[in-house]
């Protein structure tokens, strides 16, 4: 079987949502920047791509009608390319890139595009269609299928007895990661800087003005987080856990890579960062999404003859702490192998494109660790898991 391997990968820095950089970009022309920038860092012709796969977890305003398609046009490909964009939710990247990675394996497709994008800044808010969002037969069958990220994260909590010390702990570990990833420079092969303008309001009229910005870098990190700064904020409800300091940020991006089989990969004489191996997705109660890994992962390494001691990066995402806590302690995951760069707590999560962000991570920072085998792998909405496998190549 053909393999399918990955050359190159492109992201905008993770912009803070409603007031940071990305706040006024449109779908197309994020999802477009980073495609076109991980065209040429692949070293391609824009009409040597065959299709684009994108993840977009809420596709409304311009994200709606196909954002992958759009993307790719606003990216200066032919109109020969093809998009499609897809929604498993905070999966949405990663589900994404297998698409994109299994058209090449299995339906001679021999380079796409796959990755992920999300507006929360021009999406989640006032103007969000809320005409007929809930279906009044399937809320009397499963009511938590409509239950918020934030309220599967405090059932966790309560049901799996995390306190909130716990969790802080893990947050605060997650904030110290990212500081010193960013010192050592770790995050600079992933990120193409991003000229766009900015949506200022001023406090006192209300009256919005824009102003050119160049997006270098993730805008959520808080290096200079402390335990005690984590204690004093308060839940977002009375008496239980979840707070500001230990749950991911609103946040706007785009992520995108290059995906090709080994053949033309060799004839071109490019070198992969790695290859695809699998992705698999699995159910669960819909009132505790959060512990949807521990259904995923191990089907994902039966699947390949693994186990958990053989994986050498693990890209956990977590919208809250307390997700991370219980799927690493539940699966027996190495803490030193799991989320070596912090994760979305300190990072931010634009839902639709986190999984292909941590899909490129994994790969540059298991090649610079020396790492064979990484996995990415998250929680969904709805009460789902899923999780890739990559091998790494050096």
């Amino acid at each position: 079987m053909v393999d399918a391997v990955i050359v190159s990968t492109a992201r905008t820095g993770i912009g803070k949502a409603y007031r940071g950089a990305l706040n006024n970009t449109e779908g197309p022309t994020m999802a477009g920047h980073v495609m076109a920038e991980a065209v040429k860092r692949a070293g391609i012709e824009p009409g040597e791509v065959e299709d684009v796969v994108m993840g977009c977890a809420m596709q409304q305003g311009t994200m709606v009608m196909n954002v992958a398609r759009k993307g790719a046009i606003r990216a200066g490909l032919p109109v020969t390319v093809a998009g499609t964009t897809i929604d498993r939710q905070c999966a949405s990247g990663l589900q994404a890139i297998a698409v994109a990675a299994r058209s090449v394996m299995l339906d001679g497709v021999e380079i796409a595009i796959g990755g992920g994008i999300e507006s929360i800044s021009l999406v989640q808010n006032d103007h969000m269609n809320r005409f007929h969002t809930v279906d009044d037969e399937l809320m009397a069958m499963k009511p938590d299928i409509y239950m918020s990220m934030l309220e599967t994260a405090e059932v966790v909590a309560a049901r799996y007895n995390i306190p909130r010390d716990k969790q802080d702990e893990y947050s605060l570990e997650c904030q110290r990661r990212t500081g010193a990833a960013i010192q050592g420079g770790r995050f600079n092969d992933e990120i193409v800087p991003f000229k766009t303008k900015m949506a200022v309001m001023d406090k006192e009229t209300k009256q919005v003005s824009f102003k050119d910005i160049t997006l270098t870098k993730d805008e959520g990190p808080r290096p200079d987080t402390t335990a005690e700064g984590l204690a004093s904020i308060k839940p977002v409800f009375e008496g239980k856990t979840i707070s500001a300091g230990n749950a991911s940020q609103l946040s706007d991006g785009a992520s995108a890579c290059i995906i090709m089989s080994d053949k033309i990969a060799a004839k071109k004489g490019l070198k992969p960062l790695g290859i695809f191996r699998g992705f698999v997705a699995a159910g669960v109660e819909p009132d505790e999404m959060g512990v949807g890994p521990v259904a995923a992962i191990p089907r994902l390494l039966k699947r390949h003859g693994l186990k958990i001691d053989d994986i050498d990066l693990w890209e956990l995402n977590e919208a809250y702490a307390v997700q991370v806590i219980y799927c690493r302690d539940k699966l027996g995951i190495d803490p030193e192998k799991l989320n070596v760069n912090g994760g979305s707590i300190s990072m931010g999560h634009p839902y639709g494109m986190t999984g292909a962000r941590l899909a490129g991570h994994v790969l540059i920072e298991g090649r610079r660790r020396k790492a064979k085998y990484g996995v990415v792998t998250m929680c969904i909405g709805g009460g789902m898991g899923a999780a890739g496998l990559f091998e790494i190549l050096q």
